[in-house]
């Protein structure tokens, strides 16, 4: 049952993300952190609750995480408010790497503990 949760929460993650990249700039949300920093944290939460979706295909998972990464970076050269930056594209990647190496490592203890 809480994988199911995961892959609800991570598909709802991986929509937001979509709907907040390809929406209008003036639809972004604003927070109290920096815009790369929202960026990263997003990219890490979602590929961190993924792979605990599916932990069998971590390496897909991570894959998947970085490619959307970039492909939707370069989706919003199709709304006129928004452009495509490579650094966006390089921090929304690294997000998705600490996601991977977050659960990893998590992984790592708790098989640790359970051993």
């Amino acid at each position: 049952m809480i994988r199911v949760v995961f892959k609800v929460a991570a598909w709802a993650l991986l929509a937001a993300i979509v709907l907040v990249t390809v929406s209008p700039i003036g639809l972004r949300p604003h927070t109290i952190t920096t815009v790369n920093l929202d960026r990263a944290a997003a990219y890490a939460l979602t590929t961190f609750v993924f792979t605990f979706a599916y932990p069998r295909h971590w390496k897909w998972v991570l894959l998947f995480s970085v490619v959307a990464a970039l492909g939707l970076e370069l989706a919003q050269e199709l709304s006129p408010t928004r452009h495509a930056r490579l650094h966006d594209a390089v921090i929304k990647a690294g997000g998705s790497l600490c996601g991977s190496a977050a659960w990893w490592v998590l992984t790592q203890l708790r098989a640790r503990r359970a051993g």
